[in-house]
């Protein structure tokens, strides 16, 4: 066993001056644990966060603020949520477990690793994600689950959320508290690609710590949904997920919103296919264009290939209910 030491914080504050180095802050330890209980993770201290924030209240604005140790079950049902944001609802009830979601925090869902089966063969595989410079055992091996989009020679993992899907179509906001002060990230922008050091997952500085989580006032989230695709009904990452929202007028596209997961190593952000889609006929046709916009950029594997025509066909199924919905 590696020892660590235990701090709870009452605040940030308190959370960033028990943060010395080495330390990792605890939401609900739903990967974090796992990861130590694996000795993947090794942290020389746990700063318990659970004691921050867990309102989810209404902006000024019209948004809403998600305080980071939210748990992701509160979130779902949430009044605001579902009303406002159903996409957001519908995605955090599609991930994991009912006990899992019961423990989970906001911060921490956002804070999950990025992963895969030789990630945790810390014993028999390479991975550049424990040990940069390693290789990927992955490329050559099974990876029927990894990435078609964004990936790089070194890593060919997915971001495991739901949650996060629908966070960045929505334009979600992440609020950050560390050693120079407060400061803000747009979702697509907190989580990073791989490139070469896919060891680094997000663009925190050293002892931040996430605050919150706001979601911007918008009509159209109003309009939004979430489809995932997977081998069982659950308890199973996505093979492919949609996260879109969707305002048709006369017949055409006025304004839409799309997001990926299963198929890049962070909640993939369609904008080519949300470019290809404003100002176009709200038809099926119109729908798989923008997909094939999207994946024209694709580079799969062996054995991933089948995610293309995947994710094309569940862009336009997901497209296609909400555009029953509003015409």
């Amino acid at each position: 066993m590696t020892p660590f030491t235990y701090a709870r914080a009452a605040d940030p504050a308190s959370a960033l001056a028990a943060a010395s180095a080495g330390a990792r802050y605890l939401g609900g330890g739903t990967n974090l644990v796992d990861l130590m209980r694996e000795t993947i993770e090794r942290p020389a201290a746990l700063v318990d966060v659970t004691s921050l924030s867990a309102e989810i209240t209404e902006t000024a604005e019209g948004g809403v603020l998600i305080g980071a140790a939210a748990r992701n079950t509160a979130i779902a049902e949430h009044r605001l949520i579902r009303t406002r944001y159903p996409a957001l609802s519908r995605a955090i009830v599609a991930g994991a477990s009912p006990q899992i979601r019961n423990m989970a925090t906001a911060a921490g869902n956002l804070l999950q690793r990025t992963r895969c089966a030789y990630f945790y063969d810390d014993e028999g595989s390479a991975c550049n994600k424990r040990r940069p410079g390693q290789g990927c055992d992955a490329i050559d091996g099974f990876h029927r689950m990894h990435a078609i989009l964004g990936a790089s020679d070194d890593c060919i993992a997915t971001h495991p959320s739901d949650m996060c899907v629908p966070l960045a179509a929505l334009d979600a906001i992440v609020h950050l508290h560390g050693r120079d002060g407060e400061r803000t990230l747009p979702l697509t922008g907190f989580h990073r690609l791989p490139g070469d050091r896919p060891d680094i997952e997000t663009e925190l500085r050293p002892g931040e710590l996430i605050t919150a989580i706001e979601l911007p006032a918008s009509p159209l989230a109003a309009r939004s949904t979430y489809r995932k695709v997977r081998d069982r009904a659950s308890y199973a990452f996505a093979l492919v997920s949609v996260a879109a929202a969707l305002e048709v007028e006369d017949g055409r596209v006025k304004d839409v919103r799309l997001a990926l997961g299963g198929v890049a190593h962070k909640p993939w952000r369609a904008e080519k296919a949300e470019a290809a889609l404003r100002g176009q006929p709200a038809n099926h046709a119109a729908f798989l264009a923008a997909a094939d916009a999207e994946l024209a950029d694709a580079r799969p594997l062996r054995d991933n290939g089948f995610k293309v025509e995947l994710a094309r066909r569940t862009i336009a199924a997901v497209l296609g209910e909400l555009a029953g919905e509003v015409a």
